[in-house]
């Protein structure tokens, strides 16, 4: 993966993750999610998420040419090389309840071929959240995140994976929102909500911005 004449193939899976200061905030939780992730059936190699961490910490940080407050892009290849670049962070266009649950939707035929959805969509509703996801579905980092902070707030959670259909469909209640490696906590902007629920999805949004202002 350093060799000058490497060249990588055919990608087979693409990671986004958010950067801040030249750092991965959830770089733990991202390494946890990728050592679940498949590439044609097989796991990653340990080599291969060595070298992942290993760039980020000693490398991605001293270098004056990445993006300090953008996106960290992994690229796996379908014989299992990896590349890895950054590039800006522009927020989403488009964060209708629709157009994130069909983002919902596509990260979770991802899940069902690579084994780890990048981005959620989960309702906060009733004091509880529910997250869109089957139960067999590791958390990606950006999802075990929520699931923490829900835990340490005593809010309950449950996983439903039909709740991006239901979204589309019109039948989901509470506040609807994406969880995404790339974007943090994205509230849809056509779902009206109690106080309550739209609280806890701002604590939640809080919580990832105070994540990437420490180490700014």
């Amino acid at each position: 993966m350093t060799d000058t004449a490497f060249q990588l193939g055919k990608p087979a899976l693409v990671c986004r993750w958010r950067l801040a200061g030249r750092h991965v905030p959830l770089l733990n939780r991202h390494m946890r999610a990728l050592s679940q992730r498949r590439v044609n059936g097989e796991a990653l190699s340990t080599n291969l998420l060595g070298w992942v961490k290993q760039h980020i910490e000693w490398s991605l940080a001293e270098d004056p040419a990445a993006v300090a407050d953008g996106v960290l892009m992994i690229v796996v290849d379908e014989a299992g090389q990896a590349a890895m670049s950054t590039g800006a962070y522009e927020p989403l266009a488009d964060a209708s309840l629709e157009d994130l649950a069909l983002r919902a939707q596509t990260a979770q035929v991802e899940a069902s071929e690579l084994g780890v959805a990048p981005e959620v969509l989960c309702t906060a509703e009733d004091g509880g959240i529910t997250i869109g996801l089957s139960t067999d579905v590791p958390a990606a980092g950006a999802t075990s995140l929520v699931e923490h902070l829900a835990q340490t707030r005593g809010i309950a959670l449950k996983r439903d994976p039909a709740l991006p259909f239901r979204a589309v469909s019109g039948l989901v209640g509470g506040e609807a929102f994406l969880v995404s490696d790339e974007y943090g906590i994205v509230a849809a902007t056509n779902a009206g909500c109690a106080q309550e629920d739209a609280g806890t999805v701002a604590f939640l949004s809080a919580a990832f911005e105070k994540l990437y202002d420490a180490v700014r």
